[in-house]
């Protein structure tokens, strides 16, 4: 039996797991368990929350979703956040990441962690943001990073055309929020109507000047900070924070998906554990 577990790391602002449903589903038909696990988001209500709490709370769910696999018999947790996030130095069981190792070697339970690798990958978690948006035309990189062994290029965020040119920024949020199943979306209007967007799942503020310099318009991504968002201000950009979560859930039902298809004899269903940490109003 096989266990897929998507942990997103920390730095989120808005959004919950409930854009998982669809790939857990399709998940658990194909016979694998899955999970998915949210956290305290940083808002008006949560100020002390950051990427230091919410990397802990993804730890502290993790002993959940193994003791999950052990009871389903799981052999596998296939994981976005990586299991070791930090340096391992020893491992025992008077810290959280040593007993998580303890437990997962003491049941047999393996972990494979697909972190920046699966943000930067063909088909992986930028790829499926842009479907997610209905982003058309030429699907092009933010920032390419390398090319893979098909000869593709890879690298985090992409760039595409709006599934309907001309919208403000403000009516581009709600249709964000309502695509990605966001709790919310933080924008700045840049001023300029919705054209060419640039999309980056996770904290990807930092390449703003990458979508800037492809001549984009918009650029959707998560984690922004208060400067960045004066920045875009600046440079007439609209910028849209649509939650770390929802903007990298997105890759959970296309990665069911594929492995499925390549492992067909493997069982995998969808961890009934896996969900946000935290409540909001």
């Amino acid at each position: 039996y096989g266990l897929a577990v998507y942990l997103h790391p920390g730095g989120f602002t808005s959004g919950d797991k409930s854009g998982d449903a669809e790939m857990l589903k399709w998940l658990c038909a194909q016979g694998y368990v899955a999970a998915g696990i949210n956290y305290t988001l940083r808002t008006a209500d949560h100020p002390e929350a950051s990427v230091y709490s919410q990397s802990a709370e993804i730890r502290d769910s993790i002993p959940y979703v193994v003791a999950e696999a052990e009871r389903l018999g799981a052999n596998l947790i296939v994981a976005h956040h990586p299991v070791i996030f930090q340096p391992v130095r020893s491992v025992t069981d008077e810290d959280l990441a040593g007993r998580i190792l303890l437990s997962l070697i003491e049941n047999k339970v393996a972990a494979i962690c697909a972190h920046t690798n699966l943000d930067a990958a063909h088909g992986g978690v930028n790829g499926c943001l842009a479907r997610a948006l209905e982003l058309s035309g030429d699907i092009g990189q933010l920032h390419q990073a390398g090319v893979d062994g098909h000869g593709r290029p890879y690298g985090i965020g992409r760039v595409g055309t709006a599934h309907q040119s001309g919208l403000s920024a403000a009516r581009y949020a709600a249709f964000v929020k309502q695509k990605l199943g966001s709790a919310a979306v933080r924008f700045v209007d840049g001023g300029r109507p919705v054209w060419k967007v640039a999309v980056g799942g996770g904290a990807c503020g930092s390449m703003m000047e990458d979508a800037v310099a492809l001549g984009c318009d918009t650029f959707v991504t998560a984690d922004v900070k208060y400067n960045q968002f004066l920045d875009a201000k600046a440079l007439g950009l609209n910028l849209l924070d649509a939650g770390h979560f929802p903007t990298e859930n997105v890759v959970c039902a296309p990665l069911v998906r594929r492995l499925s298809e390549a492992f067909p004899d493997v069982e995998v269903c969808l961890s009934e554990v896996h969900r946000e940490v935290y409540g909001s109003v």
